[in-house]
């Protein structure tokens, strides 16, 4: 694909400017403001050197490259070359690409299979898997899929939360109030109430705080009766994990969570001692960070037992020493930024170089219309019932509308969890946001629907085209002079910029880049779809405008898998 930035920069350069073809291609600008080009080269630096006004300069280079083949018009507009690209060239070099790439267009290979984990969802074991799980789950996986488009070699972890002090207190809440029947039939709904209860009764009998930390310690130290029902109730919260991330389409290549690490805890325990980094301070363990400008790092308890920070030491190091990563990156929440900043801290003093390769990626809160969530509270919106709701009215929608489909059950969970996807990607990841049952299923806007009707209408159209003219389309054999409209020229344009904002996407761990381009092709398609017809008497011209058609049906069915989501056909 021409890298029109580059072939620009060739053009616009000689040897008087004092300027590399680098330097040159890095001035160049994309005009927020179309009508002022394609590109613009700013001449603003060029003053000192050549001793001359800008605009005078940018006068003199305009008049240097206008006769280029490359260029419809070239103006100066005071310090600025402002460049408009010929626009059958864009549209064959966008086209002949996209056809030829077909499910690789805008994918790179920048990443030339260097290892990166992704550690994403990473829910707790035993408690439900509720709306607020929906920002790392699919953001992470989203991330995941754009480091997988540029070539990285990517390895998805899902860090089960399933260690620590509130499995000693789910076990003393399953001994008094429990039964095994119940946590069968609703796993993760009875032992909620199991933990909800456990802190109601806590409040007037205090003892059972200790009763849980005896039973935590007891697990820590592999005591048989509580290993097996830590065990059991591990399996019983995967299966129903399993179930959310197999309707969102999501898979893992490890479910290694805290407990893996256990056994490894001596060796950092040791190494930090030895390191002399950690002090006692009232009978816990801690790496003292006041220096630092942070609260000191809890390493273990007075009663032994281990915290998160020594447990992701460990995870960290035995990513390192396993996979040799490139990146380690962590979709969690920004309320943990002080953790990944002290954890960040301890593993630099312990003389680990690689934690630079760390890298925290936050994303905002999800709060509820009446106040925040709270798992001890029993106050959640459970993640499936999100999903299974948004499934439910879309197959509403179908059969109201009458909307043709040859399996109304999975174009409803087609649409339905991609609308609710779609949704968590639109926005910036690091904002906030409230959970609300009108704005998840709304459908109409900018939204997943929208753009996956697009893709469905593109298909109907290669569809009534006939075989012919679509084998025709996509021989390239074209006639480009037909595709040189306004409407045509944008929808090529926005379907070439696909590639370079998935690397700008993975660069910045932002899905909501892909995510405002797919609404942009699917709006530049419908502006072309409404404003041109088609399927046109003239073969050569509907074959042109056929092909301009499966390149935006491609980019768009591609920008939605870099989202996790699917594009049916038909809709």
């Amino acid at each position: 694909m021409i890298d029109f930035k580059k072939k620009l920069a060739k053009i616009i350069f000689s040897d008087d400017l004092g300027l590399s073809i680098e330097e040159i291609e890095n001035m160049i600008e994309l005009p927020t403001d179309k009508s002022m080009g394609d590109y613009a080269f700013p001449c603003f630096r060029l003053a000192k050197t050549l001793r001359k006004a800008p605009p005078l300069i940018a006068k003199s280079i305009v008049e240097k490259i206008a006769k280029n083949e490359m260029f419809d018009d070239v103006k100066q507009v005071n310090a600025y070359v402002n460049m408009f690209l010929n626009k059958e060239v864009v549209v064959k070099e966008t086209i002949t690409t996209v056809l030829d790439k077909g499910t690789e267009f805008g994918k790179s290979d920048i990443g030339q299979g260097k290892p990166v984990i992704v550690e994403y969802s990473s829910p707790n074991i035993a408690k439900p898997f509720h709306i607020g799980h929906i920002r790392s789950t699919v953001i992470g996986n989203s991330i995941y899929k754009l480091y997988d488009a540029v070539g990285y070699d990517v390895i998805r972890i899902n860090h089960l939360g399933d260690y620590g002090t509130q499995f000693g207190k789910m076990i003393v809440a399953y001994r008094h109030w429990g039964n095994e029947a119940d946590v069968k039939a609703d796993p993760i709904k009875t032992l909620l109430e199991y933990y909800t209860k456990f802190h109601v009764e806590v409040e007037n009998n205090p003892s059972l705080d200790d009763e849980a930390r005896e039973v935590f310690s007891k697990l820590e130290k592999g005591a048989k009766d509580e290993v097996e029902l830590w065990k059991w109730f591990r399996e019983e919260s995967l299966k129903e994990f399993t179930k959310v991330y197999d309707m969102l389409g999501i898979e893992f290549d490890s479910y290694k969570g805290e407990s893996f690490y256990s056994d490894s805890m001596p060796r950092f325990i040791k190494e930090l001692k030895d390191k002399k980094l950690m002090v006692e301070s009232q009978g816990a363990q801690i790496v003292d960070l006041e220096e630092y400008g942070m609260n000191p790092a809890l390493i273990t308890k007075s009663d032994g037992s281990t915290l998160y920070v020594t447990r992701d030491i460990a995870a960290a190091v035995y990513r390192k020493e396993n996979y040799n990563f490139e990146k380690n990156i962590y979709v969690v929440a920004s309320q943990q930024n002080l953790h990944f900043q002290q954890w960040k801290k301890v593993l630099e003093l312990m003389g680990y170089e690689w934690v630079k390769d760390c890298i925290h990626v936050p994303f905002g809160l999800v709060s509820l219309e009446d106040g925040t969530m709270s798992t001890r509270h029993g106050r959640v919106v459970f993640l499936e019932d999100v999903l299974k709701q948004a499934v439910d009215k879309t197959r509403e929608i179908i059969v109201e509308k009458g909307v043709m489909t040859d399996d109304i059950e999975e174009t409803a969970k087609t649409v339905g969890i991609g609308a609710v996807v779609f949704q968590e990607l639109s926005n910036s990841r690091i904002k906030d946001y409230v959970f609300s049952w009108d704005k998840v299923l709304n459908f109409d806007g900018e939204t997943g629907p929208y753009v996956q009707y697009t893709h469905a209408r593109a298909c109907s159209l290669m569809k009534k085209a006939g075989e012919e003219t679509l084998k025709k389309a996509l021989s390239k054999d074209i006639e480009y002079k037909y595709l040189t409209s306004e409407s045509a020229y944008i929808l090529a344009k926005e379907v070439y910029a696909l590639p370079r904002v998935v690397i700008e996407a993975a660069e910045k761990y932002e899905p909501s880049i892909v995510t405002r381009q797919v609404v942009n092709i699917a709006q530049a398609f419908n502006r072309f779809y409404h404003d041109e017809h088609i399927l046109v008497k003239n073969e050569d011209e509907k074959v042109a405008k056929l092909a301009l058609v499966i390149a935006a049906k491609i980019a768009i069915k591609n920008g939605l898998d870099f989202l996790g989501m699917k594009a049916p056909e038909k809709m």
